[in-house]
């Protein structure tokens, strides 16, 4: 064995799952954050948590507003899934920049993309300060899915998105 850093890490245990983090702007409409940690934590209750920088809209946005939808896209937009990563929702329309046609979701007043595979609607019921992340941690509400769709993952530290071979 040799001694290497984290990073160097995350491309050794590739692939990981990536998601959408949707949530509400001011204005109502749905911003969209690229994640590529997220995790089950408890089926009884059910319970998610994600992790996202400190500094991400989309985490001041939820911890506002207490409502997320975890959405897992489908390698129809994987190019626009790796820009959403790429960009703050505090400056740009994501959906609007990059043409992610989306669709509404019973009950929410978040949208998420038509090319969903998985969409996990959530309540945050805490954030835990991880260095230089928070730790959201979630209350599942509504899972909805479309097994039709091909979901995408982050491969090579998050340098690519598509699906499993």
């Amino acid at each position: 064995m040799n001694k290497i850093n984290l990073p160097q890490a995350s491309k050794l245990t590739s692939p990981n799952p990536v998601s959408l983090i949707c949530t509400q702007k001011p204005d109502g409409n749905t911003n969209l954050a690229t994640v590529s940690w997220w995790t089950y934590l408890s089926f009884n209750p059910n319970m998610i948590a994600y992790a996202m920088s400190k500094a991400s809209y989309s985490g001041e946005r939820v911890r506002e507003t207490k409502k997320v939808i975890l959405s897992v896209p489908s390698e129809e937009i994987a190019d626009e899934v790796m820009k959403c990563g790429m960009s703050t929702g505090r400056t740009t329309d994501k959906v609007k920049e990059y043409s992610i046609d989306l669709q509404e979701v019973p009950n929410s007043n978040i949208k998420i993309p038509v090319h969903s595979t998985v969409a996990i609607e959530c309540s945050l019921k805490e954030f835990i300060e991880t260095g230089d992340h928070y730790l959201y941690i979630c209350n599942v509400e509504n899972v909805y899915a479309n097994a039709d769709k091909r979901p995408v993952f982050a491969w090579n530290g998050y340098s690519e998105i598509r699906p499993v071979d």
